[in-house]
């Protein structure tokens, strides 16, 4: 269930209202659902604009769709309004929007994957970098491909050792070492040339 206060609903009525034309509501999505980039898009939406799916909030005035993949990455999402002195800002609260954190049970992959997408191509992502999990063997080695400015860059060695392989083994201690699968010779753009 969403919770949308007062003047959260109240602003989507003069939305409607200034929109005119034959919006039937306000259709509420999630964009990249699961992962770290998460976010929910707004937009008026038609008649012909639904699918059929769609999970309905009956509100005063409008009805708020909820892009059915997206329910459960907005359920216990709260929407809210607040008027400032140089104007108003809408605040949309989703915390499952970016995925659960897997548990215990979960298998190393998922983990390692989960902090990958978290936390590891977050950090990379400054140096116009990113990293893919190929593969964690039986024996608890992880083999990781680099791109972007990471392919081929002169500090990679520093990056995985004290930045990927401490964080990925001190969260998940089945973890015997991590191993850097790239040929780092054909990289185009390294961040920092070798």
């Amino acid at each position: 269930m969403i919770n949308i206060s007062e003047s959260a609903q109240t602003y989507f009525r003069h939305l409607l209202q200034s929109q005119g034309g034959d919006a039937v509501g306000i259709r509420v999505s999630a964009v990249h659902a699961g992962t770290p980039k998460a976010d929910a898009r707004l937009e008026f939406c038609e008649s012909g604009d639904l699918l059929g799916d769609e999970w309905s909030l009956e509100c005063e005035g409008f009805t708020l769709y909820v892009d059915a993949p997206s329910v459960r990455y907005l359920d216990g999402a709260q929407m809210d309004y607040v008027t400032q002195a140089t104007g108003g800002q809408l605040t949309i609260r989703a915390p499952r929007i970016k995925g659960d954190v897997p548990g215990s049970d979960a298998s190393i992959v998922e983990r390692v994957q989960y902090l990958i997408d978290s936390e590891i191509n977050p950090m990379l992502a400054s140096h116009k970098g990113q990293v893919s999990l190929v593969e964690v063997t039986s024996d608890g080695v992880v083999r990781l491909q680099f791109g972007g400015g990471c392919h081929g860059c002169g500090m990679v060695d520093v990056t995985l050792k004290h930045g990927i392989e401490k964080t990925l083994r001190e969260r998940i201690p089945e973890i015997t070492a991590v191993r850097d699968a790239t040929d780092h010779a054909t990289g185009a753009a390294p961040y920092i040339p070798r």
